[in-house]
């Protein structure tokens, strides 16, 4: 008892030095428990969505991954629907035409559809939709020029009734009314909804009036749906997919559940990394508190406290720490999950507060990991306590350091740096991609233990050389604020790690994402002749799509680009589903591949294809050879191999080319897959008058974009660009951290050498002199774990990218501004942690500052 109230006395004694460190421990539970709870809200969402929309039995057609790419979805017989009526125990069956690979255009050609990922769904209007919308304005669709609209889409575009639509599908584009507006009962996914009558969905969407998409039943009163699933199967065969209403649920859920567990345990590996980052900011401001209550715990030893005693009294002060910092923590994360609910909302995906779902393993799991990072974290500094002799009672203050245990830990950190260095070697040395990943892994994990280890040695050196550069210009109080962040290099190094292990991953993440930039920029201008690249942003070109590409001017070829599903059965009698690339035969003008064997342009001519250099190798394949085609869904071709393409490349690496004349050969119209892009050559001195051509062609189809070499270029580093902000976003807060830790480091620091500060000024120190140095101690331990992290993080960067050059992306870009830009970053962090602890020390009172005990 007495260990808990001296415990609690000295916690609320030094309440204002533990506070940054609660800030972390708060930070790092928020995030998890934000977390948990964003992802468990969006599951229950989902959740709710999938059990308003799933009928009792639903039956759809068999899963085929390698269906060709046609744009219109998988079908049954309409002739199906008399069966399942007649079948016993179906009360009742809804036909469903749905297609999710259309596009909706404003009367002013501006697309509708999300920009969130989520599709863009047209669907018939049938009573099972009552089951999770409602007509809230105007009413339902009847005739093929009739449409109801989701009120989210409606909203979003400032559409409503009255307003007209063009809708693109890959059956033909067709104009339509918006005569309804339907409020989702539940939560929209995210997804632009139009709704119409069931003929104009059949014949618009699917392109047949005898055809529908799935078909969902009632079961009559008194009959299960297992029951009815193992009657419905028993008499349309085992041709279709049959499934009850909990296994709807569960596959919706699986396809959902993928992505948000991808989403929440990305989060929490972030997470992780702030915990991480956390324990460094702990451990100091325990063992300096430690430090500064040497005389204190002598006295209470030389009166008869234990070694466990005391030990216990600083674990117990740790987890009043973590308790409070968790408690926190949980309600921080909390409203960050509303905060994550108003962001998806903004995005398209409405998320309704009142649906929070606050599951009671998240705070359980946030109170312990709180409490568990604290106490693990001060267990080491409590132990040292415990170690502290009566005899420290009658020292001035401070506790010596081990000179033994210094350098065992340097001799761990250095063997350690080593072996995490050699491991990055071999990496980069590595000609299997899979077996070097491994070793990048231990690599990092080794360098990083490694680095935090020996950071105390580092110190030593790195803030002299960083002072002779940075603080000599300073006189007097700069020698002072380097001998200051030397006085101590161990605390020196645990501060500058928590800075480094953010670091470290931004310069690893910036050297990758600008050497694939790089790499893709280069084969680009390698391997690309076509001046333009026509894509659409949600899937094929829909035909009339690219029949309005090709009706532009001034270009003097066009080459079409496709994928086919093919089983390839090679000499050696294996068979496996490949994708062939079936393209015009002046795709090999436009797209350079280059071959080890035969020439490529042959494998555009009758009955001819190319295959890539593992593939043969794998197979035994060589040049003359003919390999048995069979076309998914089409005819079996016999076709000859002409070219052998080499795999060093990233643009189409491991492609087999055909020409796209043979594909239609042995394709029936209608499973002819869609065009993925088209590439356009400019007629000779008539770029600028194609572009402006192309661009007009493609007016009428807001989802298809004209893009020159260079756009794409730009397009490719966007998108590298967006990805590598996100995941900068989510390494902040560990940088935040880190720069509590620094702030903390110098509050305490500023604490212990009060009467240090307070003969300073005595001897004749100003405050201004006081406040700058420091401000400059701060920045050099700033600059110190930035130089570590940086170092660090572009041998991870140069190792990743030797490995991913075996995937084509040969190029290394340093990015140095970015670099540099980090760099004198951290030296301003430096000075803005430093604001409050200088502020502090140069108000101090110069008699009351030299009286201190």
């Amino acid at each position: 008892m007495t260990v808990l109230k001296t415990s609690f006395r000295n916690f609320l004694a030094h309440k204002g030095r533990m506070a940054l460190s609660a800030i972390a421990v708060l930070l790092s539970v928020a995030f998890v428990c934000g977390t948990l709870v964003f992802t468990d809200t969006m599951n229950a969402t989902f959740d709710k969505l999938f059990a308003s929309t799933a009928s009792d039995v639903a039956v759809a057609p068999k899963k085929n991954d390698d269906a060709q790419e046609t744009g219109k979805p998988q079908t049954l017989p309409a002739s199906l629907q008399g069966r399942l009526a007649k079948v016993p125990g179906v009360a009742g069956v809804e036909p469903h035409a749905t297609s999710q690979q259309i596009t909706a255009a404003t009367a002013k050609n501006k697309s509708i559809s999300p920009t969130s990922g989520a599709p863009t769904v047209g669907t018939n209007w049938d009573e099972s939709q009552k089951k999770s919308v409602e007509i809230t304005s105007g009413h339902e669709p009847h005739g093929a020029t009739e449409a109801v609209l989701d009120a989210d889409t409606a909203d979003k575009h400032g559409l409503t009734t009255g307003d007209k639509l063009r809708v693109i599908a890959a059956p033909g584009d067709f104009s339509v009314t918006i005569v309804g507006i339907a409020t989702y009962k539940t939560t929209n996914p995210g997804a632009a909804v139009l709704y119409f009558d069931t003929p104009t969905a059949q014949t618009k969407l699917l392109g047949s009036a005898g055809e529908f998409s799935s078909y969902g039943l009632t079961a009559a009163s008194g009959v299960s749906d297992e029951q009815l699933k193992k009657d419905v199967t028993a008499a349309v065969g085992t041709d279709y997919t049959v499934r009850t209403a909990a296994e709807t649920k569960a596959e919706n859920k699986k396809d959902v559940g993928s992505f948000l567990d991808v989403m929440k345990y990305a989060l929490l590996g972030f997470a992780g990394i702030a915990v991480l980052v956390g324990i460094f900011l702990i451990v100091n401001t325990f063992s300096m508190l430690v430090a500064q209550r040497t005389r204190e715990i002598g006295l209470m030893r030389a009166i008869g406290s234990s070694r466990k005693q005391v030990n216990r009294s600083v674990l117990v002060e740790a987890l009043l720490l973590g308790v409070v910092g968790s408690v926190l923590g949980i309600g921080g994360g909390i409203a960050l999950a509303v905060g994550l609910m108003e962001l998806m909302g903004s995005m398209g995906m409405k998320l309704d507060t009142s649906e929070l779902t606050v599951k009671t393993t998240t705070p359980v799991v946030g109170l312990a990991i709180g409490v568990v990072v604290t106490v693990l974290a001060a267990y080491l500094p409590a132990r040292r306590a415990g170690k502290i002799s009566p005899m420290a009672a009658l020292r001035d203050a401070g506790n010596p350091a081990d000179g033994k245990a210094g350098t065992v830990r340097a001799v761990i950190g250095l063997v350690l740096s080593a072996a995490g260095g050699a491991a990055l070697v071999a990496a980069a040395q590595s000609d299997d991609a899979s077996a070097g990943s491994g070793m990048l892994g231990l690599g990092v994990l080794l360098t990083l233990v490694g680095f935090v280890v020996v950071g105390p040695l580092l110190a030593g050196f790195v803030v002299r050389v960083i002072s002779t550069v940075v603080l000599r210009a300073f006189g007097p109080v700069g020698r002072l604020a380097e001998r200051n962040a030397l006085r101590n290099p161990r605390r020196t190094g645990a501060t500058a790690s928590a800075l480094m292990i953010g670091l470290a991953l931004v310069a690893a993440l910036s050297v990758v994402g600008s050497s694939m930039v790089a790499s893709a920029t280069e084969q680009l201008d390698k391997s690309v002749g076509a001046d333009f690249i026509i894509q659409s942003e949600n899937g094929p070109l829909s035909p009339a799509a690219v029949k309005a590409v090709k009706s532009a001017r001034d270009v003097a070829h066009f080459s079409e680009y496709t994928i086919v599903n093919a089983r390839i059965t090679t000499p050696d009698g294996r068979t496996a589903t490949q994708r062939l690339s079936a393209v015009s035969p002046t795709y090999a003008d436009d797209v350079r591949a280059e071959t080890v064997k035969g020439k490529l342009a042959d494998a555009y001519a009758a009955d001819a294809m190319s295959v890539p250099e593992g593939f043969a190798e794998d197979h035994g394949v060589k040049v003359g050879d003919r390999l048995t085609v069979a076309m998914v869904d089409g005819r079996t071709a016999k076709l000859k191999v002409t070219a052998i393409t080499s795999d060093d490349t990233s643009i189409d690496k491991g492609a087999m080319y055909t020409d796209i004349a043979t594909a239609q050969r042995y394709l029936p119209a209608d499973k002819m897959p869609l065009d993925m892009m088209v590439l356009a050559k400019a007629a000779d001195g008539r770029a600028k008058e194609a572009a402006a051509s192309l661009k007009a062609a493609v007016e009428d189809y807001p989802q298809v974009k004209v893009r020159d070499q260079a756009d794409y270029k730009q397009l490719i580093k966007d998108q590298v660009g967006q990805l590598l902000n996100m995941i900068y976003g989510l390494l902040a807060l560990a940088i935040i951290v880190a720069v509590l830790g620094v702030v903390n480091t110098l509050a305490l620091s500023v604490v212990e050498r009060t009467r240090e500060i307070g003969l300073l000024r005595a001897i004749g120190l100003s405050r201004r002199q006081m406040r700058r140095m420091i401000r400059l101690e701060s920045v050099v331990i700033a600059l110190f774990g930035a130089l570590l992290g940086l170092g660090l993080g572009m041998a991870w960067g140069v190792t990743s990218q030797q490995l991913l050059a075996l995937q084509g992306l040969g190029v290394l870009d340093i990015p140095w501004p970015t670099i540099t830009a980090v760099f004198a970053g951290s030296a301003v962090v430096g000075l803005l942690a430093a604001l409050v602890p200088a502020f502090r020390a140069g108000r101090m009172n110069v008699l009351n500052a030299i009286a201190t005990d």
